[in-house]
C-alpha cells in the first residue's frame, strides 16, 4: 500500500476518482485508476462506496440464512469471510501493524518503526483474531434480532470510522495514508457524516444512528491511541480504525436492539 507507482497521473475525474477508490479498497475488476492525490479528493465519499459492499454483504447473508437455510452463527461467518475476501484483505495489516507498534516499550519512534516493520508479532496477531472474531460475534448478534440492515450499515460506517481519525490524526509522512488525512477536513467530514446518518435511519432508524455513533466513537479512540504512542497516524492506523469502527457499529447496533 506504500508504493505510488500504482496509480496513474492523469487529469482529475469524479467519475474516475470514485472508481479508483473502489480499485483500491476491493477486488472488483473495475481496474480504474487515477493518481493517488486525484483519488484521495473523494476520501469522504469512501462511505458510500461501502455501501454498495455492505449491499453485497447483506444478500450474502440473506442467502446464508433463507436458501441455504444455516444457522446465524454459520451465516454471520460467511458475511465476514465474504467483507474480508472482496476487501482483499485490506486494512487486516494495519490491525496487526498497529498493535505490534502499540505494544511494543519505547519512544514513538521506535513505536512507529515497529508498526511500520513487515514482521508480524505475537500482539498482532491475538489482536486480529479478537478483532475478527468479536466482529463476528457482532453479526451473529444482530442477525439473531432479524437486524439484517445492520450488515450494511456496519459496513458503511466503518469508513465513517477511518474519517474520523484521519480528521483528528497527524500524518506521518510519506506514505499513502498521509494523502487521506490531508484531505479529510472538517467540512467533508460533516457532510459525509450528514449523509451517512440519514441512510443509517433510512435502514435502521434509532439503531442505525447508534451505529453511526459506534463508528464515530470507535475513530476517536483509535486517533486517541495512535497520538499517544506514535504522535502520528498512517495507513497502518486507518485500517485498524476502519475493522475496529466495524466491531464498534455491530456492538452499539446490538446494545440498542437489545433495549430498544
Amino acid at each position: 500500500m506504500e508504493d505510488d507507482s500504482y496509480f496513474e497521473d492523469e487529469e482529475f475525474s469524479p467519475v474516475k476518482s470514485l472508481l479508483g477508490l473502489l480499485t483500491f479498497s476491493t477486488i472488483l475488476p473495475i481496474r480504474v485508476y487515477t493518481s493517488i492525490e486525484y483519488m484521495t479528493k473523494l476520501t469522504w465519499c469512501w462511505p458510500f462506496i461501502h455501501l454498495f459492499i455492505g449491499i453485497l454483504a447483506m444478500f450474502c447473508g440473506y442467502i446464508s440464512l433463507n436458501i441455504l437455510h444455516l444457522n446465524s452463527f454459520f451465516a454471520a461467518a460467511i458475511v465476514y469471510a465474504f467483507l474480508m475476501i472482496i476487501s482483499g484483505y485490506n486494512h487486516l495489516d494495519g490491525v496487526m501493524d498497529m498493535a505490534d507498534g502499540v505494544m511494543v516499550h519505547g519512544d514513538a519512534a521506535r513505536k512507529i518503526r515497529v508498526m511500520k516493520d513487515s514482521s508480524v508479532g505475537a500482539g498482532g496477531v491475538a489482536t486480529l483474531f479478537l478483532v475478527a472474531s468479536l466482529t463476528i460475534a457482532g453479526i451473529y448478534n444482530i442477525l439473531d434480532y432479524n437486524f439484517i440492515f445492520g450488515i450494511i450499515i456496519c459496513e458503511m460506517v466503518a469508513k465513517t470510522s477511518l474519517l474520523t481519525t484521519a480528521l483528528l490524526s497527524k500524518p506521518l509522512t510519506p506514505g499513502i495514508g498521509s494523502y487521506f488525512i490531508f484531505e479529510t477536513n472538517g467540512a467533508n467530514y460533516l457532510i459525509s457524516t450528514l449523509v451517512v446518518t440519514a441512510i443509517a435511519i433510512l435502514f435502521g432508524g434509532f439503531v442505525g444512528v447508534s451505529g453511526v455513533l459506534g463508528a464515530i466513537v470507535s475513530g476517536m479512540i483509535i486517533a486517541f491511541i495512535a497520538k499517544r504512542n506514535f504522535v502520528y497516524a498512517n495507513g497502518d492506523v486507518l485500517g485498524m480504525s476502519n475493522e475496529v469502527g466495524r466491531l464498534m457499529a455491530l456492538l452499539f447496533m446490538a446494545v440498542t436492539l437489545f433495549y430498544f
